[in-house]
């Protein structure tokens, strides 16, 4: 056991364990005792060594194994017992992680971490979605937005976010997949907007379906997407019909073991 106890806050990125850095991979081997997240691959947990303590603290919606505060005091009171804490989150820390809010109270408690940053989700579904969140033709800017409510109500600044030439990402925005759709609508953007939303991107399970703000609901629906999901809004998505290389991948792989079988 370490004589003084240390947090490494790591971020695991959107799921494809491929894709984490190298520094989190070297920590992740080298775990003592782990926290981690509902939306951390068993993948990525499959590289935790079997010696390793685990302390799942994941949060689902109206599901929450631990309250945020707890979690912060966890770190804390492990890290005070000398221990070397590894708080694995999927994406980026700092990405509507909350990682801000645990470095806080480990900072003022005295304990000392280090911040491991990770691909966060937006990047990895855009990337594996073949839809680019910037383009010189098409769009400027973007902006990562919470589709999650907040006291019954979206917490967004329409405003800010339905701006021209401009790429939307919005996190955690399945359950108000709908509502979403037509506040964008009503605030501004042309219900022709393209528009997608990815399922579980950069893993085995990602699905992709892209319509506009006036159809996506009603074809995520009927697709059957289900959470952890992403929602891409802007005329990059018109993109992905010539850009996307994941899934042509895939089926071009599958291809060939069955030719090989």
């Amino acid at each position: 056991m370490s004589s003084r106890g240390e947090v490494f806050l790591v971020g695991t990125g959107p799921g494809d364990p491929d894709l984490l850095t190298v520094k989190a991979a070297r920590l992740i081997r080298e775990a003592e005792v782990v926290l981690y997240d509902n939306l951390v691959t068993e993948e990525i947990m499959a590289l935790v060594p079997a010696t390793a303590e685990r302390i799942y603290v994941g949060k689902k919606r109206s599901d929450h194994a631990m309250r945020q505060e707890a979690i912060n005091e966890l770190l804390v009171d492990l890290a005070k017992k000398g221990r070397r804490v590894l708080r694995l989150k999927a994406g980026d820390p700092f990405v509507f992680g909350r990682g801000g809010e645990e470095i806080e109270t480990l900072g003022a408690s005295g304990v000392r971490f280090e911040v491991v940053p990770g691909i966060t989700a937006a990047l990895g579904a855009a990337s594996y979605a073949g839809i680019p969140l910037t383009h010189r033709d098409y769009a400027q800017s973007c902006v990562f937005v919470t589709g999650n409510t907040q006291d019954g109500a979206l917490n967004v600044d329409w405003a800010a976010i339905v701006r021209p030439r401009q790429t939307v990402v919005i996190y955690m925005g399945f359950q108000n997949l709908d509502e979403l759709c037509r506040e964008l609508v009503a605030h501004g953007l042309a219900p022709a907007t393209p528009a997608a939303m990815v399922q579980q991107a950069t893993t085995s399970a990602q699905r992709v379906v892209s319509a506009d703000l006036a159809t996506l609901a009603d074809r995520a629906h009927e697709a059957g997407l289900k959470p952890p999901t992403l929602i891409i809004v802007g005329e990059v998505v018109r993109l992905r019909e010539r850009l996307e290389w994941f899934d042509a991948n895939r089926a071009a792989r599958a291809r060939e073991r069955e030719g090989r079988g």
